[in-house]
């Protein structure tokens, strides 16, 4: 998985100009919140998240990204990649679309006694929203939340997962 994880990586890496801007981010997130769209709030921990994100694609607000979440709790862990758009200057929404794989149970059951997130599946969906300000050239922070899971797509067990947290980027 490490591997594919790479790969995938160094795709998207190829995606944008190399004159065109690319970011690191970096945050910290409350873990699995419990929300109205999910069916989850069991886990604990906080998330600390470490990604990137490249320029822009063939002259459109896309942006590719990637990205690793550790839970400082040992609960689920996961990683993303997918596109993400950024609309507005000082003042931003970044709304953003992808896939992940994790760490967490797969069961296609929900055992509330467990302690853990059952998600059903181990590759979901991982739409995110974020609110953002641009505080010089190369800094901006946002809050944002990510959410997992797979829309009942590989069967009827679907929890989902929130997190909530913010992130600072750092434009290379």
């Amino acid at each position: 998985m490490k591997i594919a994880c790479l790969i995938v990586c160094l795709a998207l890496g190829g995606t944008a100009s190399p004159a065109m801007a690319r970011e690191l981010f970096g945050g910290i997130y409350a873990h699995d919140v419990k929300t109205q769209l999910d069916k989850s709030g069991v886990e604990g921990g906080a998330d600390v998240m470490l990604g990137w994100r490249g320029g822009s694609i063939a002259h459109t607000p896309l942006q590719p990204y990637a990205f690793g979440v550790l839970n400082t709790a040992g609960e689920t862990n996961y990683a993303a990649v997918g596109l993400s758009a950024k609309f507005g200057k000082r003042l931003y929404v970044r709304p953003g679309l992808g896939i992940a794989v994790h760490t967490g149970s797969t069961r296609n059951y929900e055992d509330p006694t467990n302690g853990k997130v059952d998600f059903g599946s181990r590759v979901l969906f991982e739409p995110e929203i974020g609110l953002g300000y641009q505080v010089s050239d190369r800094i901006s922070v946002e809050g944002s939340w990510v959410h997992m899971s797979h829309a009942q797509l590989f069967g009827r067990q679907n929890p989902g997962m929130d997190n909530i947290g913010f992130r600072l980027n750092l434009k290379l």
